[in-house]
């Protein structure tokens, strides 16, 4: 109805390093597919306890290429304020439009943090309203095939989970490039205070879940993502062949 995708994935984020936290292997995973992912976060991150604006955006820049996105941009939307009204939600149409992706990864709707929360809200809108043709953006609608919801830190019973192993370690890679926001034994940051995330326990803790989630396909490391829809499954019988067949002990 809308043509054709110009990319295949487009994962929004309320700050730097949503992505990278809840989905980084992922993006590395179907970048290394061949797959142009574009990652977009929708503040600058700047009302975190540490570090600036600047820094994290340099960090952002820098996590993006270590996950192979081919895009990556800041909307500039307010840290702490992001909220579903229709100037924000115009402007992630307006981002929609402009790389017109297949499928969008988003933040769940259940999260400690009101950014997330609503960041979850506002892209899904936006996601819907991108495919209305009375619209007036002075581009092409455009509608998304897929919306799936990635974790924040409350858990939720996935509809599938991505094996990541081989590419956990460009995941983690991607989380050290922020150093201003996790645990860097190497620098020493006294004058700024520690956050939940600064703590040595935190990256850690990323890799506990990534192998909780391995277990549940008998790999090492796994990403869960959830959908809202049924799935069309054409041929069941394909889906379940050996690989997805897990061994309970």
């Amino acid at each position: 109805m809308f043509g054709s995708p110009d990319y295949d994935v487009c994962a929004f984020g309320a700050h730097p390093d949503d992505i990278e936290i809840a989905c980084g292997g992922t993006m590395a995973k179907l970048a290394d597919k061949h797959y142009k992912v574009a990652m977009i976060t929708l503040t600058k991150g700047e009302m975190g306890s540490r570090g600036s604006q600047d820094l994290r955006a340099q960090e952002f820049a820098a996590a993006a290429k270590i996950l192979g996105a081919s895009f990556y941009k800041s909307l500039e939307l307010p840290d702490g304020r992001i909220f579903n009204s229709d100037e924000n939600r115009l402007k992630i149409v307006q981002q929609i439009r402009e790389l017109r992706p297949r499928i969008v990864f988003n933040h769940h709707w259940e999260a400690r943090h009101p950014d997330h929360r609503e960041a979850s809200e506002v892209v899904k809108d936006a996601v819907f309203m991108a495919g209305l043709n009375q619209l007036d953006t002075g581009q092409k609608p455009w509608r998304p095939y897929k919306v799936i919801f990635y974790a924040n830190r409350y858990e939720f019973t996935p509809s599938f989970v991505v094996d990541v192993s081989a590419w956990f370690d460009k995941k983690m890679a991607s989380l050290y490039a922020y150093s201003s926001q996790f645990h860097d034994p190497q620098k020493t940051r006294a004058s700024e205070p520690e956050t939940a995330i600064s703590h040595p326990l935190f990256l850690q803790n990323i890799e506990t879940r990534a192998r909780q989630y391995g277990t549940y396909l008998g790999v090492e490391y796994g990403e869960p993502f959830l959908v809202r829809e049924p799935l069309n499954i054409e041929d069941p019988v394909t889906l379940f062949d050996e690989r997805n067949w897990v061994a309970i002990p």
